[in-house]
């Protein structure tokens, strides 16, 4: 790959980005600048550019699956509140979330579950969505 592919990949990938997972993004982006510049391109130019680009998921679909698969893993909370927001910029709404998580604790349990949804309540929180009501 040359050195023009390699940046109009990241360049592809940071628009993705901005696009879906917008400030709550762009700070990650900036926290691991210094630290793993490698890193950062590869969120960008892979998981972005490659990945969160394909048309076959639409992004509110792509969402609901990274919801379900960070609360999965346990341990992601900071990455479930980018996520939260990015789900909330691609059109899913809390009542979604909340009810994505809910969904979750069937497969992953209570504490995860319990987790995911305390992490959710802070994205919810910063945007003014509290309380949440069922739909």
């Amino acid at each position: 790959m040359t050195t023009d592919d390699r940046r109009e990949r990241f360049e592809r990938g940071m628009e993705v980005l901005a696009r879906i997972d917008g400030e709550a993004g762009e700070r990650v982006v900036a926290a691991l600048a210094d630290v793993s510049p490698e890193l950062v391109h590869q969120i960008a130019a892979w998981g972005f550019a490659e990945i969160y680009s394909r048309p076959a998921l639409a992004p509110r679909d792509r969402q609901l699956v990274t919801l379900g698969m960070l609360t999965a893993l346990g341990g992601c909370e900071p990455e479930l509140e980018v996520h939260v927001s990015a789900a909330l910029n691609v059109g899913l709404t809390p009542q979604q979330i909340v009810e994505a998580l809910l969904h979750a604790a069937a497969y992953c349990g209570f504490p995860r579950a319990i987790n995911a949804t305390l992490a959710a309540k802070r994205v919810f929180a910063e945007r003014g969505l509290l309380p949440v009501r069922e739909e």
